[in-house]
């Protein structure tokens, strides 16, 4: 009955009614509670829309069954078979689709529907490595910028050999927190080489120097790389350095020198077949490491100065001296050059001119360093400094604003005094003269005229007063006025007193 009615309603009814029944008609299906024989009906009208010739309205059923785990899987499937528009919001959500599905869709489809399918929510590794081979690099920036997709690190290195020369895949790569040590070094390097080419095209440098450059910064950046991470991520480095031919004497020299042993150990192993407790032995005891270093395949010229560099290290691992993070040590360094300076064989000269250019690399990265710390300090002083300024400022608004409060409160009770002289003095030049002493005393509040005006005395208190002077004899008085008044009348006769006193 419901698939007779709607085909027949669907038949005369526009394109954005039948989307509107289509979506109402779906969201029953997925979400109201049918019959099953109900059920069966919606979801038989269901599949007879996916025919309907109208976009609009397959679009209307894509978008309601995107997120839905109930829709019917041949539905699901069809739609996302279906034009780019109508099959980008199932790609993108649908729980429905299976890897291989979304495998076929990202082979069939479009770049905007690669990139579609790059965002979904907790992606595959074989979605995933199978977008790192065809996807160009808007789908390969939305992949790796997609904190859920699970992208082994063969795919991330596959990646950065197809576009590394993208700066927007290299720093959506960068922003990964599950990016392996190896991927970060090959970043490193795909960066090193733009700059290369860069300086390069200019002709800025020559090309052996620009070479010499670009191999020590992957000897850095190799080095970096490991910082944080632990002996397995380090072995993983080592090995994949060494597939790509990127495992020198140099770099396991800078390693040593810069006291990276974990990173030299790694290496050792890998080159001389042992295991890492064997090498870990032989890097203690000068005897064992020159049986490894040669079972390594390292050059014998290198033997001294690694000999050295390493008895250095542990000196200062005894004296629990730390190591410069993870750039090169002078004090190894110097160690080195000890022990390769009284070396007259011709083959130590380049060993010499490497330890000497290491050497001038540790001391400009010291004073990097140094330069770095006093530009911090002067930066905190200064931003100290118009911090107190600031704080001082706002105090002193604060204080103004306090003080301008108090003034005029205190005016307030003025107010009526200036504007009684105001209005006297800037009264109308005919109007009658006005006293301006009586417009002041008039404007005055009555409790300011109180103080001014002699206090009422009670008369109780008044008769008591002219009782106690009554019974005061003549003679006190006239001492009294006689004292207040020193030109007044002379005292009465001394004689006299003890009589009035005894009066």
């Amino acid at each position: 009955m419901i698939i007779r009615d709607f085909l027949a309603w669907t038949q005369d009814a526009s394109a954005e009614r039948r989307a509107e029944a289509t979506a109402t008609l779906a969201r029953t299906y997925l979400y109201g509670d049918l019959g099953a024989d109900a059920a069966w009906e919606a979801k038989t009208a269901l599949l007879a829309l996916l025919d309907d010739p109208s976009p609009l309205v397959r679009r209307a059923l894509a978008e309601t069954c995107a997120a839905s785990a109930r829709a019917p899987r041949p539905l699901v499937v069809a739609l996302s078979s279906d034009v780019p528009e109508v099959a980008r919001p199932v790609l993108a959500r649908s729980p429905v689709l299976t890897d291989a599905d979304l495998v076929d869709a990202a082979a069939l489809g479009d770049e905007a529907t690669r990139a579609v399918i790059a965002a979904r929510h907790h992606l595959s590794h074989a979605v995933a490595g199978a977008l790192a081979e065809i996807g160009e690099t808007d789908t390969l920036v939305v992949l790796a910028a997609n904190p859920t997709a699970k992208i082994t690190a063969g795919r991330m290195l596959r990646m950065i050999e197809r576009r590394g020369d993208e700066a927007a895949l290299r720093e959506a790569l960068l922003a990964r927190a599950d990016l392996p040590p190896e991927v970060r070094h090959a970043l490193g390097i795909a960066v090193a080489r733009a700059l290369t080419d860069f300086v390069t095209d200019r002709a800025w440098l020559g090309a052996e120097r620009l070479d010499r450059m670009s191999r020590e910064a992957g000897e850095r950046v190799a080095l970096e790389a490991c910082e944080g991470f632990g002996a397995a991520a380090v072995t993983r480095l080592v090995t994949h350095l060494r597939a790509s031919r990127q495992l020198t004497a140099g770099l396991i020299l800078r390693a040593v020198l810069s006291g990276r042993t974990d990173f030299a150990l790694a290496a050792l192993a890998d080159l001389s077949g042992q295991d890492h407790a064997g090498v870990a032995r032989a890097m203690r005891d000068p005897r064992l490491f020159a049986d490894l270093h040669d079972r390594a395949g390292l050059p014998e010229a290198l033997l001294p100065a690694m000999q050295a560099a390493l008895a250095a290290w542990q000196d200062l691992a005894r004296a629990a001296a730390p190591v410069r993070g993870t750039g090169l040590s002078r004090r190894l360094i110097e160690s080195a050059i000890g022990a390769c300076g009284d070396l007259s064989d011709p083959d130590m000269h380049p060993v010499i001119t490497l330890l000497n250019r290491y050497e001038a690399e540790a001391a400009r990265d010291e004073a990097r360093e140094v330069a770095r710390a006093i530009a911090a300090q002067a930066l905190a002083r200064e931003t100290a400094r118009r911090e107190a300024e600031a704080a001082d400022a706002a105090w002193r608004a604060a204080l103004e604003s306090q003080r301008r409060t108090a003034f005029a409160e205190e005016t307030d009770t003025a107010t009526p005094v200036v504007v009684a002289i105001a209005d006297a003095a800037d009264g109308p030049a005919e109007a009658e003269p006005v006293n301006p002493v009586g417009a002041i005393l008039d404007a005055l509040p009555e409790q300011i005229l109180a103080w001014y005006r002699p206090e009422e005395v009670d008369p109780e208190v008044q008769a008591a007063t002219d009782l106690v002077l009554d019974g005061l004899g003549d003679s006190i008085l006239d001492h009294f006025r006689a004292s207040r008044d020193p030109a007044g009348p002379e005292p009465a006769a001394s004689e006299d007193k003890p009589e009035r006193i005894a009066a």
